[in-house]
């Protein structure tokens, strides 16, 4: 899940990228994308008081951002709801975020 907001007195938009409590990934999950050069750990999920696990990235307003989640057990997974679907270049599909 993805949810957005946008900071009332700035041009970003603060974007939490949301796991369910039972998502089978393993413990070292985290989200990749344009934002931060593709590099894993950098965005790492932590498990919040709710039970799921999330992380957040600023981004800058109007842009659109291809991303994934990367795990050290899975590999790499898509988010079922990005905003859009693209092309990654290397014969499988990275989702967009767009802001």
């Amino acid at each position: 899940m993805i949810k957005k907001v946008d900071k009332q007195s700035s041009d970003r938009v603060k974007v939490t990228f949301v796991l369910p409590e039972d998502h089978p990934y393993g413990d070292e999950v985290s989200v990749v994308g344009d934002f931060n050069d593709w590099t894993p750990g950098e965005h790492r999920f932590v498990r919040r008081s709710n039970q799921t696990y999330s992380t957040n990235v600023l981004l800058p307003e109007n842009g659109h951002y291809a991303f994934r989640y990367y795990s050290e057990e899975s590999g790499w997974i898509n988010e079922e709801e990005a905003d859009h679907f693209e092309a990654s270049g290397f014969g499988t599909t990275n989702c967009v975020v767009a802001t």
